[in-house]
């Protein structure tokens, strides 16, 4: 009978279409795939247990992987390369970051003379009317603010998440293209986005985006401090998973140099594996110092985070 492996996934990217196939090639193996949003099959892993079909989790950021912990989803992350290629503060006993992503500044060089430089300066009310974010309910800016957590402290968590908000130019809203493409219309000054977005703007046609991407100007925030907030996508062993062999063979596979350059080549992500090269794209962005921060740690603030961007009227 031929091996198998049950992938429930919250990653919606296209790409990941070649990725799979690249492994089934290689192994022999049939990925069968299921996606949702991430909190869908969290709840579904937790609600089948023993009798669940999920040999793999895998989704974005920390925030998502924090509540796939916090329902005992996973079993130990037995797997001996996680430890050979991926930085330390890049995994936990249960899971693994197999790409990255980082959370940087954007601005509008016709009106921004002085950009922030810091996070930090995001909150300076010499900003006010400028910037725009997604909502606080979002991952993306829930992680952001666990970082500033475990770096700072609460006390300088919730001063930033009350300076930011009285600095926005609207109400938070839309994903992190609408951010960049608020630049482009004018409807902002400040933006805070994933990498990724302004690439694909670069490398192909954004709708909103591509025609104004070249008066786009990039901050690499905090590299006088502790470096650029990074996120990944991550991966881990169903705690119940039916082929936990195959299991494990795909996560080693998704730290070979062939499946880190197709996520980093076709999704303009940030492989974990040393020596791997950035997209085009990416790599005409610049290079960085990204914060070296305890993802772990991060994923563990993230209801710390939501609580204090409620406390402070952040929506």
């Amino acid at each position: 009978m031929a091996e198998e492996v049950n992938v429930y996934s919250s990653r919606h990217y296209d790409t990941d279409d070649a990725f799979f196939a690249a492994f089934t090639e290689k192994t022999g193996i049939t990925v069968n795939r299921i996606e949702d949003d991430a909190d869908v099959l969290i709840e579904r892993i937790r609600s089948e247990g023993d009798l669940g079909a999920a040999d793999v989790f895998i989704t974005v950021d920390v925030g998502r992987l924090a509540r796939a912990d916090d329902a005992a989803i996973f079993q130990p992350l037995d797997v001996d390369v996680v430890k050979e290629v991926v930085p330390a503060n890049l995994h936990t006993k249960d899971w693994t970051a197999f790409s990255r992503r980082a959370r940087i500044i954007f601005y509008d060089k016709a009106d921004v003379t002085d950009p922030p430089q810091t996070y930090d300066d995001l909150a300076d009310p010499k900003y006010k009317g400028l910037i725009c974010t997604r909502s606080s309910s979002n991952v993306y800016m829930q992680s952001l603010l666990a970082s500033i957590i475990v770096n700072e402290g609460e006390e300088k968590a919730r001063a930033w998440a009350e300076g930011v908000k009285n600095n926005l130019a609207r109400d938070p809203e839309g994903g992190d293209t609408d951010q960049l493409r608020g630049l482009v219309s004018g409807e902002c000054d400040i933006a805070l986005s994933n990498h990724y977005y302004f690439a694909r703007g670069l490398s192909g046609e954004v709708a909103g985006l591509t025609e104004g991407v070249d008066g786009i100007g990039i901050v690499w925030p905090n590299q006088e401090t502790n470096g650029t907030h990074i996120n990944i996508s991550g991966i881990g062993v169903a705690k119940y998973a039916p082929h936990p062999e195959a299991a494990r063979k795909l996560i080693e596979f998704t730290l070979t140099p062939e499946a880190q350059g197709l996520l980093a080549s076709d999704n303009n992500e940030f492989p974990v594996l040393e020596g791997v090269p950035a997209s085009e794209a990416v790599a005409s962005m610049g290079e960085f110092t990204p914060d070296t921060v305890d993802i772990g740690k991060v994923a563990a603030a993230s209801s710390a985070a939501q609580k204090i961007y409620n406390e402070v009227g952040y929506k």
